[in-house]
């Protein structure tokens, strides 16, 4: 097959695992409602400034739901050194590494129909079908750009005991535009754009998605070799 077919293959078997297990996708989705609900608390019932800080609530709570999420992401393949097994076959690393971000960005994009309800409906935000399709799509670049540096650190981390510590200690800190541009343009989407900023901000995002997409790709295979 070529690296496509390779990569849609590792897509297609990550999402049979996770549609037969489905714990992974419950215990965050889980957490990312805690989430939104101990920032709502820790607020008060200041109705302004939720909906003010709205946008940055949603977006922490992706962050800190995808270090779930990604954690858990390569651990089926270090079982029993499965990842050994799969690198023999006639597999390109890096169709192995876009069919895990496209799977893990898939993921992350799963958690969008139930957060963002939640927090519509506990920051007091009120958005018509054209802000929420905006909201959408900008949750989706954050989504990408989160995934692409989080599935090359976990793939890195995988074999660690410290996983869980490392993974967002390095992923962190290596996000920070992302988080920048997906905090300021869905605040804009949450409270009103009346300069049309979304856009530039919009465009940041896009972005540095695509420069982690290639720039990840590239390291990953190298990566991959050093963690088995």
């Amino acid at each position: 097959m070529n690296l496509i077919g390779q990569a849609l293959t590792v897509v297609r078997k990550d999402l049979l695992l996770e549609w037969r297990g489905k714990g992974r996708l419950i215990s965050v989705l889980m957490f990312g409602v805690v989430t939104l609900l101990l920032f709502s608390f820790a607020v008060g019932p200041d109705s302004t400034l939720l909906r003010a800080a709205a946008g940055g609530f949603l977006v922490l709570a992706l962050l800190l739901s995808s270090t779930l999420g990604l954690s858990e992401s390569f651990r089926v393949e270090q079982e029993q050194r499965a990842i050994e097994g799969l690198l023999l076959l006639p597999v390109d690393p890096i169709a192995l590494y876009y069919g895990k971000t496209l799977s893990n960005t898939l993921f992350l994009m799963l958690l969008a129909p139930v957060l963002t309800p939640v927090a519509l409906i506990l920051y007091s935000v009120q958005l018509d079908l054209k802000g929420l399709a905006v909201l959408l799509g900008l949750w989706t670049l954050a989504a990408a750009g989160l995934s692409a540096p989080g599935t090359l650190y976990a793939a890195m981390t995988s074999r660690l005991q410290s996983q869980d510590v490392l993974l967002p200690l390095l992923l962190f800190p290596l996000v920070i535009p992302v988080l920048m541009g997906a905090v300021k343009s869905i605040t804009l989407i949450l409270t009103g754009d009346p300069m049309s900023q979304v856009g530039s901000w919009a465009a940041l995002l896009a972005s540095f998605a695509i420069i982690y997409w290639s720039l990840c790709g590239l390291l990953f295979p190298h990566a991959i070799e050093e963690g088995i």
